[in-house]
């Protein structure tokens, strides 16, 4: 894998990835030269058992930790060559996360939740509500613009994350258990939207998960094992 590549057409890239921790006297490996490349579009789930090391990956992938050794490209850009400040732009501009529990913010709506990406980008707040009703909109939740979360169903507040995620328009989404807390019916409904936009929008998607039904629909299926990604 070149700079080019990584520079170009992927959206994310990593090469000899490691993490490793240092607990007594020997230094206890979590993650092991992983390499992984995510095309525009591509939509990729990682599965693995508990401990293996799947969230440790996810937040390096995501620029939330530093990696013992090897490097992360987004966006055509290497992590560790940002500062702090630097990261939080890039993540707010070319990524998305969600997670198992939605985190949204209590006191306001989900019109508003999904604005708070566009305003920390310095978007005007006239096209950031524009933006968000119509994200909002393709999730389902139209009608629901002025709910605030305890007022939402766990499928809804899932929704409404998704919809926060994709604000900034971002060329990957990091997920994390999207579906864990949701039933068979809003799990599918998710399932449905990421492939919509894996195809119309070139949005691509990272699902770390344990729901092998989410998985198999996925365009690859990654298995972390012993540090190590093996492809299934």
């Amino acid at each position: 894998m070149t700079n080019e590549t990584q520079a170009g057409r992927a959206v994310l890239s990593c090469r000899n990835l490691g993490k490793s921790y240092d607990e007594g006297p020997q230094a206890v490996v979590v993650l092991a030269d992983l390499q992984l490349e995510l095309l525009p579009g591509e939509r990729v789930a990682i599965v693995g058992s508990s401990g293996s090391g799947k969230s440790t990956l996810l937040n390096m992938l995501g620029g939330l930790d530093t990696p013992s050794t090897g490097s992360v490209w987004l966006a055509g850009e290497e992590l560790s060559a940002l500062n702090e400040k630097q990261r939080g732009l890039l993540r707010n501009r070319a990524l998305g996360f969600v997670y198992q529990f939605h985190h949204l913010l209590a006191e306001f709506s989900a019109l508003e939740n999904v604005c708070m990406p566009l305003l920390i980008g310095r978007v005007a707040i006239a096209e950031a509500r524009q933006r968000a009703t119509a994200l909002l909109e393709r999730v389902g939740l139209g009608h629901r613009l002025s709910h605030k979360p305890a007022e939402l169903s766990g499928g809804e507040r899932q929704r409404v994350a998704i919809a926060r995620a994709l604000a900034n328009r971002p060329g990957l989404v990091l997920l994390d258990e999207p579906t864990g807390n949701l039933d068979q019916h809003t799990a599918q409904g998710i399932q449905d939207l990421m492939r919509e936009l894996s195809s119309s929008s070139q949005t691509a998607f990272l699902v770390v998960t344990h729901d092998m039904a989410l998985a198999r629909q996925m365009d690859r299926v990654l298995r972390l094992e012993d540090g190590r990604l093996v492809a299934i």
